[in-house]
C-alpha cells in the first residue's frame, strides 16, 4: 500500500519531571535522512531514536525536535545553609567599608543563585518518558502518511483507469486505422502512376503497416498497467519502483506517438503522457 513521504505530527505530555514537546516533520527523499535536534542534556538519545526511525521508516527526510523544561517547582526545596552564610558574610564586609545597615534582605537571598536547591531530576526517567512521547508521536506520523498514500493511490488509480480507457479506444479503432492506412498508399501509388504488381504493392504495403502498427506498445501499456497495480497493493516501500513503471509507461507512450497513424492516435499519445506525468509527479511523495 502506498505510504506518503510528506507528514507532520506534534505530541506533547506534563509529568512530574517536567513538559516535554516533539514535533516531527517528514519530506520526500530518495532515502532515509533523519535529523535530531535535542536538548544537550539529552543528547545520548539520538543513537536509541534513530534506530526507531529506522524499524518503522525506509525513505523521508525526517525533521525531530524535542523541547524539554523541567520542572521548576518541588515539594522538596532546600536552602543550602552554607551559601547562605557565606552571602551574610560578604554583605557584613560590605557593611563594614560603606556603613552602618544590612545590605540584604530575605527575598534577595533566595534570590541569589545556589541558596534554594532542588533535587536533580531523575535523568532515567526522563529519557525513558522523551522516548515514550517519540515513539507515540512517531506513529501518529506513521498515520498521516498511510492516510496520505491512501489518497495518492486513489488519485493513481484513478490515472490508470484512464490510461486503460485510452488504450482500449487505440485498440478498438486500430483494424479501421490501419485499413484506412492500407487505402491511403494504394490511392497515393494510383495518383503517381506507379504500376507495381500486385505481390510488389502487397508487400510494400505489408512494411509500411508494420511500422505503424502499435499492437505490441498497447499490449506493453496493458502489462505495466497491471504491474503498477499489483505494486501498489504491496507493502513496504514501493516508490521507487513505481517511478521506475512510470519510464516503462513513458517509453510505450512516445513510441505510440511516434507510430501515430492519425490525429486521434497522435491526440491519445499526448493524453497518455500527461497522465503518466500526473501519476509521476505524486509518485515522488511515495516512500
Amino acid at each position: 500500500m502506498a505510504r506518503s513521504m510528506t507528514a507532520f505530527a506534534r505530541g506533547d505530555d506534563q509529568t512530574n519531571l517536567g513538559s516535554y514537546s516533539w514535533e516531527i516533520r517528514s519530506v520526500n527523499s530518495r532515502y532515509l535522512e533523519p535529523h535530531f535536534r535535542l536538548p544537550e542534556n539529552l543528547r545520548a538519545l539520538e543513537t536509541d531514536l534513530r534506530d526507531a526511525l529506522r524499524k518503522t521508516l525506509q525513505r523521508g527526510k525526517i525533521e525531530c525536535g524535542l523541547k524539554y523544561t523541567p520542572s521548576q517547582f518541588s515539594d522538596d526545596i532546600r536552602i543550602n545553609e552554607d551559601a547562605v552564610r557565606k552571602l551574610n558574610h560578604a554583605a557584613d564586609q560590605v557593611h563594614g567599608i560603606i556603613g552602618p545597615g544590612n545590605a540584604l534582605n530575605a527575598l534577595e537571598v533566595l534570590n541569589w543563585p545556589g541558596v534554594l536547591e532542588q533535587p536533580a531530576a531523575d535523568m532515567v526517567q526522563v529519557r525513558a518518558e522523551a522516548v515514550a512521547l517519540f515513539q507515540r508521536t512517531l506513529e501518529d506520523l506513521i498515520e498521516m502518511r498511510s492516510r496520505e498514500g491512501d489518497a495518492l493511490q486513489v488519485f493513481i488509480e484513478q490515472r490508470l483507469d484512464s490510461i486503460g480507457e485510452q488504450v482500449a479506444a487505440v485498440k478498438a479503432c486500430l483494424p479501421d486505422l490501419l485499413s484506412q492506412q492500407r487505402a491511403n498508399l494504394q490511392a497515393r501509388f494510383e495518383d503517381l502512376s506507379i504500376n507495381l504488381d500486385a505481390d510488389r504493392l502487397e508487400q510494400e504495403m505489408v512494411i509500411l503497416l508494420q511500422k505503424a502498427d502499435v499492437d505490441e506498445e498497447l499490449d506493453r501499456l496493458e502489462a505495466h498497467l497491471v504491474e503498477v497495480r499489483r505494486i501498489l497493493s504491496q507493502k513496504g516501500a514501493i516508490g521507487r519502483r513505481l517511478d521506475f513503471m512510470m519510464q516503462e509507461l513513458n517509453r510505450e507512450a512516445n513510441t505510440l506517438s511516434s507510430k501515430s497513424l492519425s490525429s486521434l492516435t497522435t491526440q491519445i499519445a499526448v493524453e497518455l503522457k500527461v497522465l503518466i506525468e500526473q501519476m509521476r509527479e505524486q509518485i515522488q511523495n511515495i516512500e
